[in-house]
């Protein structure tokens, strides 16, 4: 399972970002593999509209099951992350990507 978390740094120890479309970052963490790799979001984050759906595109093209973030996608961006099925879990802004892993495995965070 792939679980993307919404960051303001490349790295685990990053804080978390709560702006799902706007983050700078994505942190994709393969459960099966173990690997940790970023999505460089820097590009869309300073657009006026559409960041949040072009999230939710790069999201669907990185094959992620679930994400992490603190307030959740728009409208928009959900309906896309819909289609692809995935998993959306809130109330993570204030933690770690760290922080933010143990409480999506001790079911503490919303889903959205």
């Amino acid at each position: 399972m792939k679980i993307a978390f919404t960051t303001k740094e490349p790295s685990w120890d990053s804080m978390m970002e709560a702006r799902f479309g706007r983050a700078e970052y994505v942190l994709i963490y393969d459960e099966q593999s173990g690997q940790i790799t970023f999505h460089d979001n820097r590009e869309i984050v300073n657009q006026e509209h559409g960041a949040g759906p072009k999230m939710a595109k790069a999201m669907a093209d990185l094959s992620v099951d679930v994400i992490i973030t603190g307030n959740g996608p728009g409208e928009n961006a959900r309906a896309v992350l819909a289609q692809m099925k995935t998993v959306i879990y809130v109330g993570a802004g204030e933690l770690s990507v760290a922080e933010a892993y143990k409480a999506y495995q001790n079911n503490t965070l919303e889903k959205f």
